[in-house]
């Protein structure tokens, strides 16, 4: 788990390497994640608080959510409470945590990608690192798990998309101290 999590830490810590090829112990391997990094101008648990509480979390991001701050704990995020199985990350569980630093979770895609992304095993994966830096918070988020294939990347390139809007949704809430970086 240390190791994982470390090597999960790395590729957050080193976004120059996101743009060109993730390394593992297996080789090399073409990159297929979604990166975002943002700086706030709060203090990591402020930032945190805006990702691991179900209410701070209806204020940016989806309409009513469900989380278990614990690893193997729940993290569902509903957009449509009246039809919570279908728009939804139901069922997807937090994979690492460190609060105020590190968080982790499974995740679905929406329904026009329901068939393809959440038939997956596993399913593609969100890790948000939490940074101190002068005056603030550094958000990095990698997506990752994406297959190969004209659909999946059809389905990577709405994600990125999404994740950026709600990183701006985020901003206008909680405010930045500067611009973000990210590869689509």
């Amino acid at each position: 788990m240390r190791f994982t999590l470390a090597l999960a830490l790395g590729a957050i810590l080193c976004p120059s390497a996101g743009a060109q090829e993730v390394r593992s112990l297996t080789g090399t391997v073409p990159d297929r994640i979604i990166y975002h990094s943002i700086r706030f101008a709060l203090p990591p648990a402020g930032v945190f608080r805006y990702l691991a509480d179900a209410d701070s979390l209806s204020t940016w991001l989806t309409a009513t959510a469900r989380v278990e701050l614990h690893v193997g704990g729940a993290y569902e995020l509903f957009w449509d409470p009246a039809r919570m199985d279908v728009n939804s990350t139901i069922g997807c569980r937090i994979t690492a945590l460190a609060t105020d630093q590190l968080l982790a979770f499974q995740w679905r895609s929406p329904l026009q990608f329901r068939a393809l992304a959440n038939a997956a095993d596993p399913l593609t994966h969100v890790v948000i690192s939490l940074v101190p830096e002068a005056g603030g918070t550094r958000l990095h988020l990698v997506h990752s798990g994406w297959r190969s294939g004209a659909d999946w990347e059809a389905a990577r390139q709405w994600q990125a998309t999404a994740w950026e809007g709600a990183l701006d949704q985020l901003r206008r809430r909680v405010g930045t101290l500067q611009t973000r970086h990210h590869n689509p």
